[in-house]
């Protein structure tokens, strides 16, 4: 399922990108969620970040498109950004807010359908540099290569990463399932480590990031073995 959020305040420009992406999954058997926000305002206030694809309106009341792709950009570096306009120009603008393309109104299918289908692309790399993990009242996307390590805590999560710790709702299981083949793996039942991470192995531990996560007998082999492979004969 591909989530999409269209932020258009004309009404038949909605209804007909909304058609013109209905069309287009039945042609490619792509399955589509669309959430409409009226104005940059009510997309910036509301906004979440658990979208793939963003299609902005530029000229819009209360908040223009470009202003407020800025503060989404403060929320979700990752999302995909393509505006919708009818003036080119803008389309130099959005280099600022790493916008990926521009559609020109009027539309048609076509130039929508050709464009549509080179941002799922991207959208399909980013999905493999990324992870969503669930966090109380919705989602984020963290890149994979910012991960150092996820600690599970009671019934939570904690995602050790370069921007921080967050706290997620999803189990270590699912975690260890979404990332498999990525580089990771378990030092102990409550460590999930990201292998290109680990500055080295020290008294039964391995150092992440100046941080000592203790190896399990049981794990300690396995993950020696998985540390080699991946970094080059880092032992013990």
């Amino acid at each position: 399922m591909i989530r999409i959020a269209i932020a258009e305040d004309d009404p038949q420009c909605f209804a007909q990108l909304e058609q013109f992406i209905g069309d287009y999954g039945r042609e490619t058997g792509r399955a589509f969620q669309i959430t409409h926000y009226d104005n940059g305002e009510d997309l910036v206030e509301r906004y979440k970040p658990e979208f793939d694809l963003i299609l902005m309106d530029v000229e819009m009341p209360f908040m223009d498109g470009m202003t407020a792709a800025g503060y989404v950009r403060e929320k979700d570096p990752e999302v995909v950004i393509v505006f919708v306009t009818n003036l080119a120009q803008y389309a130099i603008q959005g280099y600022s807010v790493n916008a990926l393309d521009y559609v020109l109104k009027p539309l048609n299918y076509f130039s929508f359908s050709q464009r549509l289908g080179r941002a799922l692309q991207y959208v399909k790399k980013k999905d493999d540099a990324c992870l969503t993990v669930a966090v109380k009242g919705g989602a984020i996307k963290l890149e994979v290569d910012s991960i150092y390590y996820i600690e599970r805590l009671g019934r939570q999560l904690m995602f050790h990463t370069r921007s921080g710790i967050h706290a997620s709702t999803s189990t270590l299981q699912q975690v260890e399932e979404a990332l498999e083949g990525k580089g990771f793996a378990r030092c102990n039942k409550g460590y999930l480590v990201n292998l290109e991470h680990v500055d080295g192995i020290q008294d039964g531990c391995a150092v992440v990031r100046g941080d000592k996560l203790l190896m399990s007998r049981g794990r300690k082999g396995p993950f020696l073995e998985a540390l080699t492979d991946c970094v080059g004969g880092v032992g013990p």
